[in-house]
């Protein structure tokens, strides 16, 4: 069953009637209905066009927060091949939120990091939504080290709304977590590459996105907070957070004139949800260009330059 969001509401009227009229058709063989509903496939193919040609910021929310987007655990199963999957922090627990281990990305050894959201409640509960506590960034930063100590790339899918901010998160050292994690990706001697597959939030995004290349989905978002946290801090008010999106400056075509990313993949007309094979296809497509000039480059170079990219982050921007 088609997930609709909100603003999708006309297009979901259209598409429910040609589907009305096929089962229609399928129960009285009788009825030819199939140049209707052809008719009623084209509008909202249109339809489908002019919504998404020039989204909002807060409809690219929207999108990127999607249930039905392809996530962490389905980007592994289609392009690494041999996942070997490493667990716990060894030092308090697993955190399921995070997700990563050893795998072959066209045949390269590579280790695969990323956040898992779920797909159904049971998942989500147990991935928490893809927020990770502090074991989870421990976890990574145990992963990246023996990345690090092997010489084989990492590639670091992002997908989080942020942090779990939780009481026992606190306690057990969240943003020194974060911290460190983030200190881990800008010392690592072997290529490093980001991609945000949907949100992008907060520290508990930067901490695996301090890289050598950052991509973005073209309607995924990346931002220090969530524009309901923005505005519950600006305004008081969390239902500003249309306002709140404008101001932020949090989707892909705008970070990528302040070179804060360095490249943008492109969806499926619809959104990845509406082909999840095509998406996944495309960030495969995209690693691979990433990865094969980075592989070339020598250990002090990789880490001299992304140090110097998160240094000019902005620049770019600001002379324009």
């Amino acid at each position: 069953m088609t997930h609709y969001l909100e603003f999708e509401k006309p297009l979901a009227e259209i598409e429910g009637k040609a589907e009305e009229l096929r089962a229609m058709a399928r129960a009285n063989e009788d009825m030819d209905i199939e140049k209707e509903a052809l008719a009623l496939d084209d509008k909202a193919a249109t339809m489908l066009v002019d919504m998404y040609k020039n989204l909002s910021p807060w409809r690219k929310c929207q999108v990127a927060r999607h249930p039905d987007r392809p996530h962490c655990a389905e980007y592994i199963e289609a392009l690494f091949t041999e996942y070997t999957p490493l667990a716990g922090d060894r030092n308090f627990a697993d955190d399921h939120a995070i997700m990563g281990g050893l795998a072959r990305f066209n045949d390269q050894p590579v280790m695969v990091i990323g956040h898992e959201k779920g797909n159904d409640t049971k998942s989500r509960i147990e991935r928490n939504f893809g927020m990770a506590r502090p074991e989870g960034y421990r976890k990574a930063i145990r992963l990246m080290e023996l990345a690090d100590k092997f010489g084989i790339p990492v590639i670091a899918l992002v997908d989080t709304p942020g942090a779990y901010p939780g009481k026992g998160a606190e306690e057990r050292g969240q943003s020194e977590a974060i911290a460190r994690s983030t200190q881990k990706c800008l010392q690592l001697s072997v290529p490093l590459i980001a991609v945000i597959i949907g949100e992008g939030g907060s520290g508990g995004a930067v901490a695996f996105a301090a890289a050598n290349k950052v991509a973005m989905l073209e309607h995924s978002i990346y931002s220090v907070i969530t524009p309901e946290g923005c505005a519950s801090i600006l305004w008081k008010d969390a239902t500003k957070m249309r306002e709140a999106a404008e101001a932020m400056r949090l989707t892909a075509q705008e970070l990528i004139q302040l070179a804060v990313i360095d490249q943008i993949i492109p969806e499926p007309q619809g959104g990845a949800q509406r082909d999840r094979d095509t998406a996944i296809a495309s960030v495969g497509k995209a690693i691979a260009s990433m990865l094969a000039p980075l592989s070339k480059e020598k250990p002090a170079a990789l880490i001299a330059a992304r140090r110097k990219k998160f240094l000019d982050i902005g620049s770019k921007g600001l002379a324009a």
